[in-house]
């Protein structure tokens, strides 16, 4: 059983919390975190959902719910260990940015790493194989469903913040 902090309309801590898979109540908010790995030479790593999950066989960027007690930096170095077996110190990951929808804060990240794909720990039950995708491969991910709708359009969103980051300036 999961319980997650509930925070008011500013991202206040309101003191209480609520059990997962539980339906939210109005003016209740959670918090889910997501991070985009970048490897410098122009790639993401994604992971693919497993089968039993909702979105079962789709591509996405790690991340998920910060559980009660959490901060959103502890969150989203827990779940991306978790789903890749990726440690990071929680002030290595920069935030992108920040959004809320009628129940969820949502704080997005990026990580700069380059992980070889071996070296990977997928978590049974979550995740089922990891890739390194180049900006055109998701593009045509999303265009073709490969990536759930939700992650597509956080990409796009988020893609010019990407870029800036992802590839390294050449000197002559």
């Amino acid at each position: 059983m999961e319980w997650n902090d509930i925070y008011d309309e500013n991202r206040n801590l309101t003191g209480r919390v609520h059990k997962r898979g539980t339906p939210w109540q109005p003016g209740e908010y959670g918090l889910v975190v997501c991070v985009w790995v970048y490897d410098g030479r122009g790639h993401l790593l994604l992971t693919r959902r497993a089968k039993g999950k909702s979105f079962a066989g789709t591509w996405e960027n790690s991340g998920g719910a910060a559980q009660a007690g959490e901060t959103s930096r502890q969150a989203i170095a827990r779940e991306l260990f978790e789903e890749t077996g990726i440690r990071a110190e929680q002030d290595e990951f920069e935030l992108l940015e920040t959004e809320r929808d009628r129940f969820i804060f949502y704080d997005f990240y990026c990580l700069k790493r380059q992980v070889p794909l071996q070296d990977i720990v997928l978590l049974p039950g979550e995740t089922d194989d990891v890739m390194w995708a180049s900006f055109g491969k998701v593009h045509w991910m999303i265009r073709t469903g490969k990536i759930c709708k939700i992650i597509g359009r956080q990409f796009r969103k988020q893609e010019k913040l990407l870029r800036l980051r992802n590839f390294t300036k050449f000197r002559r």
